[in-house]
């Protein structure tokens, strides 16, 4: 009698959006605000801050979207780019994304977890509850993509409704600051500033994660329409979340109050989110907002344990040194893959310090983001005749709005933080030679059969 398999859970257009939108929504929108106002007193400016930072990630969605839909498998850029320029770049993207893209943020939003809710639980220790809620995820994703995604689209629910609440919330309660969010003179002046282009990039930073959806490509039902559906829903989404934060953040909450609270935690994160509540509702309310933040922690770091091991596991596929990471269980989850991820994000959480490998791996990762969008123009001029389920809306421009924005970042990066994009380059060095020995060993090993 035939050994009976189940047919593997396909991602629905819902859970497809909550991956997004979890992965999107961290903790950087409660934190960077209080920055932002030491260098723009501008509402209007900072309003469009958000905006600009929500463009740039749109116009990202519908070039993904239209290369998802040409070449519909799992493994985002690593997949890609091994497709358009070389397999080498594609192991680049890959090795990176593996080691540190997806498990050092899912361990610092898993730390953040710990604190937050030790602000509200003082008996609790952190760690220890970090370490347990990456493991019970793990647990949840490895043994069934269907209640995985289920518990995906609940915990994002819950974290997109709390959000409105607040938000509406906060424009009906409490005295509006004196600020306006108008345009004049000045505030046009203060787009062009230093400042403006400072704080982008760390807008740009909480936007990230609108790629999401790429790296399960594979498992999605109906790719070729639901994959591009879903990159553009779950980025407006998050948009138009992030413009109604910040604009009940700074009605809300003085900006004299913002300035020196910045200033005395500099240079740690000032938790907007607390000072807004604790502003609206008191000083009770704020302390929960720590407890809330919390709660909606675990859609993010569900959902890059949701996402990343596909890359590992498509990178086994295709690489024979890696073949032993390829294998799915009979529900298709790539089970090996994820042990993988959650081994290294575990490390992470248990060695302090490991934060600054975000700054140096954030600058690789836009940079591997940018080739890819590149790569549709490259795509586009060597097969003109693939075909093109979506094509991009607005081409050539949201894609040139893409990379002219993203390459104006890199550089400002580039410029102001050299010590991290070296180490960024070491990285990509490392893995070159890593993608050297593992061919030279698979070339010898064929030869040694032959």
């Amino acid at each position: 009698m035939p050994e009976l398999t189940r047919t593997p859970y396909k991602i629905t257009f819902l859970t497809g959006t909550a991956i997004v939108i979890a992965n999107m929504v961290g903790t950087g929108v409660f934190t960077s605000l209080g920055f932002q106002v030491m260098g723009i007193q501008s509402g209007f400016a900072l309003l469009m801050l958000w905006l600009v930072g929500g463009l740039i990630a749109l116009c990202g969605a519908v070039s993904y979207a239209e290369l998802a839909a040409a070449m519909p498998r799992s493994g985002g850029e690593y997949h890609y780019l091994s497709q358009i320029y070389h397999p080498a770049l594609g192991f680049l993207s890959g090795w990176v994304s593996a080691t540190v893209g997806f498990a050092a943020p899912t361990a610092l939003a898993a730390l953040a977890l710990g604190e937050y809710a030790k602000s509200v639980w003082p008996g609790l220790h952190p760690q220890w509850l970090s370490v347990a809620v990456v493991l019970v995820l793990t647990l949840v994703h490895g043994s069934s993509t269907r209640v995985g995604s289920r518990l995906q689209i609940v915990i994002t629910a819950l974290k997109v409704g709390v959000l409105v609440v607040f938000i509406g919330a906060g424009m009906v309660v409490g005295k509006g600051q004196p600020i306006s969010f108008l345009p004049d003179t000045a505030s046009w002046r203060a787009l062009l500033s230093p400042a403006f282009a400072v704080s982008l990039v760390y807008v740009s930073y909480a936007y990230s994660g609108w790629n999401a959806a790429v790296y399960v490509t594979g498992e999605i039902e109906n790719p070729k329409r639901n994959l591009s559906r879903i990159l553009l829903a779950g980025t407006a989404v998050v948009l138009l979340l992030y413009v109604g934060l910040n604009y009940v953040f700074l009605r809300s909450t003085p900006m004299a109050e913002l300035v020196s609270g910045a200033k005395a935690v500099f240079p740690q994160p000032l938790e907007v989110g607390f000072v807004a509540a604790t502003s609206l509702f008191g000083e009770a309310v704020g302390r929960l907002m720590g407890g809330v933040i919390a709660v909606l922690l675990v859609s993010t770091i569900s959902s890059m344990i949701f996402a990343g091991p596909r890359i590992v596991q498509t990178m086994g596929e295709d690489i024979p040194a890696l073949r032993f990471l390829a294998p799915k269980s009979r529900a298709g989850i790539p089970v090996r893959a994820l042990l993988l991820q959650t081994v290294i994000t575990l490390l992470f959480i248990v060695k302090p310090g490991f934060q600054s490998v975000l700054v140096y791996a954030g600058f690789v990762l836009n940079l591997f983001t940018f080739l890819t969008v590149l790569g549709l123009f490259v795509l586009r001029f060597r097969q003109p005749d693939l075909p093109r389920p979506y094509r991009a809306w607005g081409y050539p421009v949201t894609p040139l709005i893409f990379l002219g924005l993203s390459g104006w970042t890199l550089a400002f990066i580039l410029r102001d933080k050299p010590m991290e994009s070296l180490y960024g380059l070491v990285t990509l060095a490392i893995g070159a030679l890593v993608y050297f020995l593992t061919t030279r060993l698979a070339v010898s090993s064929a030869t040694s059969r032959g």
